[in-house]
């Protein structure tokens, strides 16, 4: 048992040192580009920037049905059977219903171009800018399919350098756009940026298997069991985007543009750019667990070892960004975004919520419960919605921030009475334990830093970082 320990936790690390290193990259080169808006554009671009966005997101949400996660899953099972057809057919299914998928998407958002510039900003005056942004639609959509076949066939590598050099790519491109057009860049750097990923994708996708040719037909009987998966993924993603985009409105409407640029550089900060731990270990997690998504012990182990690394990771990294979060802000962005310190030194507290909830909701996934996941994911929207409001409401962004607790809070609930009850399974208790510690000395270095104590919060930040370093070394040791 030791041993299979020891194997596990050595694949989790690996699998953050390869995808890890590629998604600190991705995220120096946002940073870089988000800088460059907010110095050259102003906190009116990042809002801009913000609102384009969601309606992206919520619109690839809406036509993607859900295979860029959901044949995942399929193609891991598919690997693990060792049948070359069979992987052959499965890739060839996946990237036909990619392209179904991308032109639907895109015709949809030039049909719909008018109605979201109304929505989003009280005028017909951007319908073409939506419209241009259909080819963001298209190419998010083919490149979803191959990234797909990638992560299910746990090549890592290959996915970790497309991401890398699309995302390089698209800054380059980006930069002298943002210089000289300011303000009138912003949409067609998100569809330069789309296209370097698209570009370099293609370039890495996966190769090394037989050619199988399917009819539309075969795509649809062999491809109909992810898609019901991916629809469910779907409806729920949407509808989280769409509450996601109606905050984003209504921020727009209640406080104006800069409220709304101010909200998302503080949501990136604590979701997207400490989110990138989640991303770098979900990318070997989840194909993994969906090969043996019967198996009662391994989900225990796969999952109680998840749950520990992630812990060991996120902890240093909470109190590092706690203690260093005036720098962080002024780096990334600007003075002008200090007032979202608040905010996100409460919201960062929430990520170890989110890393203990996370790993339980994946498991939903492997066993591909599309309902459950379906249900789970709109009580949690529901709930972060509602949250959000009152407590921005009354207590403004800072409030923002305390809702982000309580929201995954809720969400470790949410997931855990599937997880714990529907399924039989259990966690660890050392897991557990471990995320209790972790969310204690996140909260104290808060404490001393609001206290001005900030000696001490180094301090202690010091020593935690090194027992988590020490304990990752003793879990991965042979």
């Amino acid at each position: 048992m030791k041993e299979r320990t020891s194997n596990i936790s050595r694949t989790i690390v690996k699998a953050m040192g390869i995808f890890g290193g590629a998604q600190v990259i991705s995220i120096l080169c946002s940073i870089i580009r988000t800088k460059l808006v907010a110095v050259w554009i102003g906190s009116a671009g990042v809002g801009l920037f913000g609102l384009f966005n969601n309606a992206i997101d919520m619109l690839s949400a809406a036509t993607s049905l859900g295979i860029r996660n959901s044949s995942v899953r399929d193609m891991a099972i598919a690997r693990l059977t060792g049948k070359a057809k069979l992987v052959g057919t499965t890739i060839a299914v996946v990237k036909k219903w990619a392209w179904f998928t991308s032109i639907g998407g895109a015709v949809l958002t030039i049909a719909l171009a008018p109605l979201l510039s109304r929505v989003t900003f009280g005028t017909d005056n951007h319908s073409w800018e939506f419209v241009l942004l259909s080819v963001v639609l298209l190419f998010n959509g083919l490149t979803g399919g191959e990234q797909a076949i990638l992560q299910g066939n746990s090549a890592l590598k290959r996915l970790a350098k497309a991401s890398v050099w699309g995302v390089v790519g698209g800054l380059l491109i980006s930069i002298p756009m943002f210089y000289f057009w300011r303000e009138e860049s912003i949409v067609p750097s998100i569809v330069a940026y789309s296209t370097m990923v698209l570009l370099f994708t293609l370039l890495f996708r996966h190769k090394d298997y037989t050619p199988v040719k399917v009819s539309a037909k075969e795509a649809y009987d062999k491809g109909i069991e992810f898609v019901r998966l991916g629809i469910y993924m779907t409806v729920s993603l949407f509808v989280t985007l769409l509450f996601a985009y109606i905050f984003s409105v209504y921020l727009n409407h209640t406080s104006g543009t800069k409220e709304v640029g101010f909200y998302q550089a503080g949501f990136t900060l604590v979701n997207k750019y400490v989110g990138l731990i989640f991303t770098a270990i979900g990318m070997e997690y989840y194909p993994r667990l969906s090969g043996i998504h019967n198996s009662r012990m391994r989900i225990h182990a796969f999952v109680s070892q998840e749950m520990n690394i992630a812990m060991l990771v996120l902890l240093p990294v909470v109190s590092l960004f706690l203690v260093m979060r005036e720098w962080i802000v002024s780096i990334l962005y600007s003075p002008e975004f200090h007032v979202v310190i608040p905010f996100i030194s409460f919201a960062i507290l929430g990520t170890v919520f989110r890393a203990y909830s996370w790993c339980l909701a994946f498991v939903i996934l492997a066993k591909g419960d599309g309902k459950t996941y379906l249900l789970t994911e709109l009580l949690s929207t529901v709930s972060g919605f509602i949250l959000n409001i009152v407590f921005y409401h009354y207590w403004g962004l800072t409030g923002i921030g305390i809702s982000y607790i309580l929201w995954y809070f809720l969400y470790c609930i949410i997931v855990g009475i599937p997880y714990f009850r529907k399924y039989g399974f259990s966690v660890a208790r050392g897991a557990n334990r471990l995320t209790l510690f972790a969310l204690v000395a996140t909260s104290a270095v808060l404490v001393l830093m609001e206290t001005r104590q900030t000696v001490i919060a180094v301090t202690l930040t010091a020593l935690l970082t090194a027992a988590c370093l020490y304990k990752v070394y003793q879990l991965i040791k042979k």
